[in-house]
């Protein structure tokens, strides 16, 4: 019996559900709202160009026209759609081959948004400044590496088809203030009810044994890239449907403190280079990239990262990772 005044059974359950989904959303809350507000600052100041400057030279190594350095430096700083409309407006002016849409949408796949992403990493035990220099040398090799691949094998050399357009309909009202706090508004909504949804499904599927199959399954393979079994279902939601949700779990067990620091690290760092690899594919392909490079190229390339990582790791001396790379999360 339970004990006088103490609920039990799946009212007790969905509201331990409830309290840790709205504890592991504050914690998000807490680092993306103020990033989210210095990078709007930022961009309406128009200091995104002074970021892009740098870039030019990196986007010529990589086989596309300097202009392109713009667009990257808006992903890096603000996320993917950004980048996604100034490159479809650049390719409207001067067009743009099916591998060097490829090979800018993947580059902008491993590196955006990182002032809120980091935060997220960072939060969860990993060390900011190896992650963002992790994230932005592994757009660079990936972004090079797919473009003498597709220079040496003379492949996605046609123009590339675009089936997005930029829209131009959106007028001053929509630009204002107002309509950017309530799109944001919408979208921390969004991540706690996704959130929700996520722990309410685990629970579940924990209960019927699912989540332990998964792990079992999944163990193989994450142990090849270092990453434990206790990491696993949090490391496929953060590749699966994005760094927030996924990093948010991870701040979670961070906390806890039922996952190692370091198996914490192999996956918020595997997440960095390739996360929500279903909806941002998906988006990418209408932009007019090719599956080899926003899929099947990032995906190999940051499982062959994070091996080489937890490799060179491996070899360290005792406890100089713990301090260097990640830490304990109080």
């Amino acid at each position: 019996m339970p004990a006088p005044g103490k609920e039990s059974g799946p009212a007790a359950a969905a509201k331990q559900v409830f309290r840790n989904a709205l504890s592991i959303t504050w914690d998000l809350y807490r680092i993306m709202i103020p990033v989210i507000i210095v990078v709007k600052i930022l961009q309406e100041m128009d200091m995104v160009r002074y970021l892009a400057a740098p870039l030019t030279p990196v986007m010529q190594v990589v086989g596309l026209p300097g202009e392109m350095g713009f667009v990257w430096a808006a992903a890096i700083v603000n996320g993917v759609y950004s980048g996604i409309i100034l490159a479809i407006s650049f390719a409207e002016q001067t067009p743009l081959s099916t591998s060097q849409v490829t090979v800018i949408c993947t580059m902008m796949l491993v590196a955006h948004a990182l002032p809120v992403e980091l935060r997220i990493a960072q939060k969860s035990g990993a060390r900011l400044p190896f992650q963002a220099a992790f994230r932005m040398f592994g757009a660079f090799l990936l972004g090079w590496l797919l473009y003498h691949a597709y220079s040496l094998t003379g492949t996605l050399d046609a123009p590339a088809r675009i089936f997005l357009s930029p829209d131009a309909g959106v007028g001053a009202a929509d630009r204002s203030l107002a309509f950017w706090a309530a799109g944001e508004a919408r979208t921390l909504a969004g991540i706690f009810l996704i959130i929700l949804v996520l722990l309410a499904g685990m629970r579940l599927l924990d209960r019927f044994g699912v989540i332990g199959f998964m792990n079992r399954l999944l163990a193989p393979a994450l142990a090849s890239v270092g990453i434990g079994p206790r990491a696993a279902t949090v490391t496929m939601i953060g590749l699966t449907l994005g760094i927030a949700y996924g990093g948010g779990l991870i701040i979670h067990e961070a906390k806890s403190g039922t996952v190692p620091p370091r198996d914490l690290f192999y996956s918020v760092t595997l997440m960095g280079l390739s996360h929500s690899i279903v909806e941002d594919t998906l988006l990418m392909l209408m932009v007019g990239a090719h599956i080899s490079g926003v899929l099947l190229g990032r995906v190999v390339f940051s499982l062959a990262a994070i091996s080489v990582l937890a490799a060179v790791c491996r070899r360290l001396p005792a406890g100089w990772g713990e301090g260097a790379l990640w830490s304990r999360v109080a």
